[in-house]
């Protein structure tokens, strides 16, 4: 009998309208070509490049994403994540935020006969703000959803330090189906599946402008390297942009990943 591999798309960090347009433009075409059971995103960056709107949340979701992510922008537009969490909108965000905030930081999707427990965390080392304890948090989840039946557990890592994702990586190896590190917007090189059939991948990049720096215009952040004094950082609307991803299969009986896919593509938005 042959094991069918569910298999998730996880997008990076959307960034501002140029991003939104490329997964517009290339996003439809890749779910016809791999047919993915679930689309995730990080989106914490989707509305003009810091947090997300209840607008965003939609178009996003018109264009074939079925959950969103955040991050350390989540409550830059305090009102209108109010707002999103209150129309129960698809999108978690950190789990490690104060539990004062909206919101919740895991979900359990329903995929077919499926269960998938979606997790977002976000790091403390070089973040400008005092998070509570990723790895406690995750702790916590996963002790109270230990027996809710789940086929694979997903976790988004925002965190800006390597070595701390890493570290998370082999607290967690084993114990959940993914491991995908979002917030630098490069893509690192190390995706790859433990020996406890975890899916892992330092940063999975960003949806954005290609030809900037981290998909803002590069003139004023080199201006603000060569004089300390900081300049405007602006998001182009136009130009050359790229589309980071991984495609992670997984063993529908044993909840382990068996491949994780890295994909980069590019596209000209007008």
């Amino acid at each position: 009998m042959t094991i069918k591999n569910m298999k998730i798309l996880f997008i990076g960090d959307i960034n501002g309208k140029i991003g939104r347009k490329t997964i517009a433009k290339i996003l439809p075409k890749l779910k016809k070509e791999m047919k993915p059971d679930l689309v995730i995103a990080n989106g914490e960056n989707s509305a003009h490049g810091s947090g997300i709107t209840e607008n965003v949340v939609k178009e996003l979701t018109d264009s074939g994403i079925d959950w969103i992510t955040l991050g350390d922008h989540a409550f830059t537009r305090l009102k209108s994540m109010e707002d999103c969490f209150a129309l129960n909108l698809p999108l978690i965000r950190p789990a490690n935020f104060p539990p004062s905030l909206p919101g919740m930081g895991a979900k359990i999707i329903t995929v077919g006969s499926d269960k998938i427990l979606l997790i977002n965390l976000i790091g403390r080392v070089f973040m400008s703000k005092d998070y509570d304890d990723p790895f406690r948090a995750v702790d916590l989840i996963l002790s109270n959803l230990a027996k809710k039946n789940i086929s694979a557990i997903i976790v988004d890592i925002h965190a800006e330090a390597t070595s701390e994702k890493v570290a998370l990586k082999h607290y967690l190896d084993g114990r959940v189906t993914a491991l995908l590190g979002t917030h630098t917007h490069i893509m690192t090189a190390d995706g790859d599946i433990t020996a406890k059939g975890t899916a892992y991948i330092t940063d999975t990049g960003m949806v954005g402008a290609a030809d900037g720096v981290l998909g803002l215009e590069k003139e004023g952040i080199i201006k603000t390297f060569l004089t300390q004094v900081k300049n405007p950082h602006i998001l182009p609307d136009s130009g050359r942009c790229i589309f980071n991803a991984v495609l992670i299969k997984i063993n529908q009986k044993t909840g382990k990943a068996v491949n994780i896919e890295p994909i980069i593509k590019y596209v000209d938005i007008k």
